[in-house]
Formats: C-alpha cells, structure tokens, sequence
C-alpha cells in the first residue's frame, strides 16, 4: 500500500510542476516582471507539489529501502509526465526513438531494483 502512496504522491508533485512550466512556456510572456508575478501567484502550488514529492520519495524508501531506485523511479515517471506535457500544451509527438530510449530507461529501473 505503501508504494501506491508513494507513486501517487510523486505523480501529483511532477505533474503539478510539470504543469505549471508547460503553462508558463505557452501562456506567459517572457518578460521579467511578468514570469515573476506568475512565479509568485503559483508558490503555492510549488510548496504543495514539493510536499508531495518529498513525502512520496519518503515513502517509497519507506517501501523499498533504495533511495536510488526511488529517485530512479521518480525521474522516469518525469520524463513520461514531461511527454503528456509536451502533447498536452504544445501538440508534440514522440518518435519512436523517445520510446525505445524510456525503455531502455525502464530497463534499468528493473536491473536496479533486482538484488
């Protein structure tokens, strides 16, 4: 259960701030005072996706007792994140290059994780 709590905590911080800067890049214009209102409005928004992030990197160490292969995890459920981002906001498709290289990525999550 413990993994799912951890898994779930760590996809709604990525994607809350994945979210906000695919929002930025598209939406708000470049200039300094502008990107600092917007930083500054979502602050918020940053400190509950950071809680969520570290409290589903402390579960799921709670769960695996392998750092690496949490954050390994976390940076892998990331990168699929930023590819829903990308098609989400910018219409982007991935090749199948981007597929075989997050395979590869998923492999060696595996690898990671056997003992």
């Amino acid at each position: 259960m413990i993994y799912l709590y951890s898994a779930g905590l760590l996809f709604t911080g990525l994607t809350v701030i994945n979210a906000i800067f695919s929002y930025q890049s598209k939406q708000i214009d470049p200039h300094f005072w502008s990107t600092f209102k917007f930083q500054t409005l979502m602050l918020p928004l940053f400190l509950l996706a950071n809680l969520c992030i570290g409290y589903g990197v402390r579960f799921g160490y709670k769960a695996t007792h392998q750092l690496s292969y949490v954050l390994v995890a976390a940076k892998c459920m990331e990168i699929l994140i930023s590819l829903l981002m990308g098609y989400w906001f910018f219409k982007e498709t991935t090749s199948w290059k981007t597929w075989a290289g997050l395979g590869l990525i998923a492999g060696g999550v595996v690898l990671i994780k056997q003992k």
